[in-house]
């Protein structure tokens, strides 16, 4: 199924199915995808009325990161656009802050799809230094952004988070202006930058759980599982053809 123009319909009718897709690709992950030891939880923002992203905890119960699990795949993602920070990142640009889940489980990665809400003034503030302080704690993301660049993210979502967590992207904007991108925490921020556009097919994404090592998130088959909850009167505004 191609990605819809979701511009065409108000936020909220997104945002309903952005809460259905979060649910779908957590099912999706616990249900064969995830190693044993991992799980995904739908966490909720403050201000947020549903499910926002998803965060990847380890069961594990010592302080040392996981060694990786059955099933990881360790041979590096192929992806259009590949920018790594150096070694100086964490040095330079740590904080000191522990995320963690209300249950004390680590948490080490997370999946963020990004609403028109986080493109405004101060929505893009809030979704840039909530990226930066999960990149600092070394906590692997998967960013998927449907929603087309605006005044505060004009070359896109993985430049504007790029700018603020390095020294700005050497990605360029294309005639494909939406982002999947996939960032890799280690001694370096590596990110893994798929360019999209409305038509398109979703591409199966890495989602690093361990340096080195990812599962591949489906998200054309969480998409089009989601998109069966999209009410009747808009599906025939977003696709008249459905």
């Amino acid at each position: 199924m191609p990605i819809h123009d979701w511009s065409k319909v108000e936020a909220g009718i997104f945002h309903d199915f952005h809460g259905d897709w979060i649910q779908v690709i957590k099912h999706t992950l616990n249900n064969g995808i995830l190693p044993p030891e991992y799980y995904a939880l739908s966490e909720q923002k403050a201000a947020g009325v549903g499910p926002d992203i998803l965060t990847l905890a380890d069961k594990s119960t010592d302080e040392s990161p996981s060694s990786g699990g059955t099933g990881l795949l360790v041979a590096k993602p192929k992806a259009r656009i590949v920018e790594t920070t150096d070694n100086t990142f964490y040095t330079r640009k740590q904080r000191h802050i522990t995320v963690r889940h209300v249950t004390d489980d680590r948490v080490v990665a997370v999946i963020e799809i990004v609403s028109p809400g986080n493109k405004n003034k101060h929505g893009i503030r809030s979704f840039l230094d909530k990226v930066k302080d999960l990149l600092k704690n070394k906590i692997h993301l998967l960013v998927i952004d449907l929603q087309p660049p605006g005044k505060h993210d004009p070359n896109g979502i993985h430049a504007a988070i790029w700018d603020t967590v390095w020294y700005g992207s050497d990605a360029e904007q294309t005639e494909k202006p939406l982002t999947v991108a996939s960032y890799e925490c280690n001694d370096q921020i590596t990110a893994y930058v798929e360019p999209v556009a409305v038509g398109d097919v979703l591409p199966d994404s890495p989602l690093y759980l361990v340096p080195d090592g990812y599962v591949l998130v489906p998200l054309e088959k969480t998409y089009i599982a989601a998109w069966e909850g999209v009410p009747r009167r808009w599906r025939s505004v977003i696709d008249p053809a459905s």
